[in-house]
């Protein structure tokens, strides 16, 4: 059976899953699968679960708030902040639905925070300015 090998990298790990037979993943166009020997390929990836399909059979799935992935001689690199990997669906969905969620949760708390922090320093410029 035709296999590549996947360079999964996070912000604080790195590996390396060899014999790899397909990946199923799903960015904002859909669902899309990538076998051995596939054109080069680059996408981003949108929140949740890809799976991936070993050469023995054996099915993992992982579970990541997006990431960007890229196809390449016959390598796969996906890069994300975090992910958690598991042979069972079902808990990792459930851990993703906990953990991930509320990563993204507080995420998009500090952006908003952010983007306040900023509109009140604008305004404290421009107050200067004027003196």
């Amino acid at each position: 059976m035709n296999t590549f090998t996947l360079h999964l990298y996070a912000a604080d790990s790195y590996e390396r899953i060899d014999e790899v037979a397909s990946f199923v993943g799903e960015d904002e166009s859909g669902s899309f699968g990538l076998l051995a020997r596939h054109d080069r390929f680059m996408t981003v990836l949108t929140f949740g679960l890809v799976r991936l399909r070993r050469g023995d059979g054996a099915t993992e799935y992982l579970g990541l708030p997006g990431g960007v992935l890229y196809f390449v001689d016959n390598a796969l690199y996906l890069s994300t902040r975090r992910y958690l990997r598991d042979t069972d669906a079902r808990r990792i969905a459930q851990a993703l639905a906990g953990e991930l969620l509320e990563e993204e949760r507080a995420l998009a708390e500090t952006r908003r925070k952010l983007h306040l922090l900023e509109a009140e320093m604008l305004k404290r410029l421009v107050e200067l300015g004027r003196e």
